[in-house]
C-alpha cells in the first residue's frame, strides 16, 4: 500500500468503515497533536482536566462587563454569549460596517469556535484583530475596523 505523505498518519474510527474494515479515518500527525486522537483499538487518549463544577450563583448582567485592554475603547459591543458559531461572526460581519474606520468592535462570545474563528475572519476580511480579554463566561474579542 502506498504510504508516501501519510507515513506518520494514524488511523482512528470504527473497526468497520466505508473501506470494509481495513482502516479507519486517516489523521496526519498535526491533527493527532491538535485533537489528541491516537490509533484505534484502545490506545489512550489525551484528556483535558475536568471542568470545575458549575456555580450555583445565577448569571448576572454584571458578568458581561467588558474591560478592554489599555488603549482600546469599543465603539460597539456585540453580545453573542450563548450563541454558537457561525452566529457571532455573522453578527460581526453585519455590524462592523456601522462603525467608523479605526474604531474598535468588541464581540462577547463563549463558543470556543468563535474564539478561534474571529481572528481567522479578521485575516480573511483584512480587519485587525486587536486582542481579547477573558470574561467569567467566555471572552471579549476586540476587532479594529481597517477597511
Amino acid at each position: 500500500m502506498f504510504r508516501g505523505i501519510f507515513a506518520d498518519a494514524t488511523f482512528t474510527g470504527p473497526a468497520a468503515g466505508h473501506d470494509g474494515g481495513r482502516e479507519g479515518a486517516r489523521m496526519t500527525g498535526r491533527r493527532v497533536r491538535l485533537f489528541g486522537r491516537g490509533p484505534a483499538g484502545g490506545a489512550a487518549r489525551r484528556t483535558d482536566p475536568p471542568a470545575p463544577a458549575a456555580s450555583s450563583v445565577p448569571f448576572r448582567e454584571a458578568e458581561r462587563a467588558v474591560v478592554p485592554p489599555p488603549g482600546l475603547a469599543p465603539a460597539l459591543t456585540i453580545d453573542a454569549l450563548g450563541r454558537k458559531c457561525p452566529i457571532p461572526i455573522i453578527m460581526l460581519a453585519e455590524q462592523i460596517r456601522d462603525v467608523p474606520l479605526g474604531a474598535v468592535v468588541a464581540v462577547l462570545a463563549d463558543d470556543p469556535a468563535a474564539y478561534t474563528d474571529i481572528p481567522s475572519w479578521c485575516v480573511m476580511k483584512s480587519q485587525e484583530f486587536a486582542g481579547y480579554s477573558d470574561l467569567p463566561r467566555g471572552w471579549a474579542l476586540f476587532i479594529r475596523r481597517a477597511i
